[in-house]
Parts: C-alpha cells; structure tokens; sequence
C-alpha cells in the first residue's frame, strides 16, 4: 500500500484529491496538510510513500516543500497539483514524479499513482524527461509518456495521449538515441513506442499498428523489422 500527504491551501481541492486517491486500492493512508509549513511538520513524524503538493501555497510554496522533501536520505516522490503549468521545468529539476493539472481527472491520477508504484517497487532511477517549447512555454514530459513520434521536415512531432509537441531533431535521429528505449521505427515519417501498442496487422494487404487512438501505416521496408522485433518479445513456453 501506498501511503501518501496531500498538501493544498485550500480545503476543498484536498478533500478532492483525497477522495480520488481513496477510491485507489492502492493508496493507503492519506494525510492531510493546509499549508506548506504544515507539510514539513507532518514529515517529520510521518513517514509517507509519496507527497501530492500544491504549488502556489503562501508562505511556504510547494516547490520549497519539494525542495527540502530533495534532500532527505530516503525522500517520498513528489506529484505536483497546480492549475497552471508555467512551473513545470522547476518541478521537474526537483525530481518530481509527475505534474497533475487542476481540475484533475481519475484516469489522470491513476497513472501518477502508478508511476510511484513502479518507482517503489524497482527503486529504480527517475524517468527520462524532455524539454519541449508549446506556444512559449517551456514544458518538460516523461519520454515514456510518448506514444508515437511522426517526421515534419527536420522535426519531428511528439504525441502523447493528451497533446503533441513539435521538437527540432529529425525522426532518424530520435530513431537511433531512442531504441534502447523501446522505439521502432514502422515507416519513414513514424517511430512508435511498443508498450503503447494496442493492435497490430501484419499480414493484410495494408499492415497498420495502432498505438493509442492512432492507426499508422507500416511500410514494406519495414515490415521485417517489425516481425523481428515482435518474434523476439514472443512469450513460448519452456522445453
């Protein structure tokens, strides 16, 4: 179980957090905090798996609780709640696990919730994250939140299941620092991420892959490729 300290200045936005990560098997207890200075003396006493904080709290913001929570010999993970995105890259230099925006939906809040599950069960390394630019904005996203990439010219455009970003490198490029990450390439304007994939044909007359919403082309070159890399995730049973 999952205990977690949910950090707001406003009574209602907790009592709706708390209620959402109730309705979680995986959440144990949930502990309450009305400030950020609240924050910090609840942690002290309590030991907690992970820390919902809102960010734009008086006096101590949830970035400076953040910021203190980083310097602990065994810190909880951090999900920031905030009805704005304009602090992400802040938040993403302090580790943070996930960046929820208000009104936050249950779906939504269910991935952070297993994102700290994954991190607790492995107590493995924080995930890659990418800088992208969105109308001036400068946003940082997990890599494993991308779905499929797709070539425009020398960039190449990042789509997740809630927005697509434009970003300047070419898909060839992202093609070769990417396949370690589990990313082919299907066809010469897609490279797909595999644990995204929903449906796959193979032997129409058209193959596809459907990744998310989406159903991409797979091309003729590479089709084998595809097959290989399938053929090499295949379950089979021992001899």
């Amino acid at each position: 179980m999952i205990n977690v300290l949910v950090a707001d200045d406003e009574l209602p936005a907790i009592e709706e957090l708390a209620f959402l990560l109730g309705k979680d098997d995986r959440i144990g207890s949930i502990l309450r905090a009305s400030s950020g200075a609240e924050a910090l003396r609840a942690l002290e006493t309590q030991a907690v798996d992970a820390v919902f904080l809102d960010i734009h709290m008086p006096a101590v913001s949830g970035l400076e609780v953040a910021a203190v929570i980083s310097r602990s010999a065994r810190p909880p993970a951090v999900v920031f709640v905030t009805a704005d995105d304009d602090c992400a890259l802040e938040a993403f230099e302090l580790a943070a696990v996930d960046y929820l925006l208000k009104p936050v939906r249950a779906e939504r809040l269910a991935r952070s919730v297993g994102r700290i599950s994954e991190l607790i069960g492995d107590g493995g390394p924080a995930p890659e994250m990418i800088t992208v630019d969105q109308g001036g904005t400068t946003k940082m996203i997990r890599r494993d939140d991308v779905t499929y990439v797709q070539a425009q010219g020398d960039y190449a455009r990042l789509h997740t299941a809630d927005a697509s970003y434009l970003i300047r490198v070419p898909l060839a490029d992202l093609e070769q620092q990417w396949a370690d990450a589990g990313f082919i390439r299907t066809h010469r304007s897609y490279l797909i991420s595999l644990s995204h994939v929903s449906h796959l044909k193979l032997a129409a007359v058209r193959p596809s892959v459907t990744v998310e919403a989406a159903e991409l082309p797979i091309s003729r070159r590479h089709l084998p490729s595809v097959r290989e890399k399938l053929e090499a995730t295949r379950i089979r049973p021992q001899a």
